[in-house]
């Protein structure tokens, strides 16, 4: 069934930059076509919560206001992979970040973790001195 693998993370100083990749297998090309993949982060002790979001179907892109001109989501349909370029990056990014697909967002919701079906394992992100 549907895979997601995330890779990518490790230590990073602050201000510096990381990609984040997420490759999605066992698509069968029915309705997938129509899902969307987002990146989660969860830090100890907090809530996950919604990093980005990119639709497969529109191509429309979301992002929480704290990373906002920071980081870019973007896909290569032909990898099946989805990126998180992080630029920027601070302390309060350290987190374990997660990729996961829904079957549909909008511009309120798609930050919602529970409404996501399918989640990668994660891979840390650390930004320390």
């Amino acid at each position: 069934q549907v895979q997601l693998v995330e890779s990518g993370g490790g230590l990073v100083q602050p201000g510096g930059s990381l990609r984040l990749s997420c490759v999605v297998s066992g698509y069968t090309g029915y309705t997938l076509d129509l899902y969307a993949i987002g990146w989660f982060r969860q830090a100890p002790g907090k809530e996950r919560e919604g990093v980005s979001c990119i639709s497969r179907r529109d191509g429309m892109t979301y992002y929480a206001d704290s990373v906002k001109g920071r980081f870019t989501i973007s896909r290569d349909d032909a990898k099946n992979t989805v990126y998180l370029q992080m630029n920027s990056l601070n302390p309060e990014d350290t987190a374990v970040y997660y990729c996961a697909t829904t079957s549909f967002v909008s511009e309120h919701s798609w930050s919602e973790h529970w409404k996501y079906d399918y989640w990668g394992q994660g891979t840390q992100v650390t930004v320390s001195s």
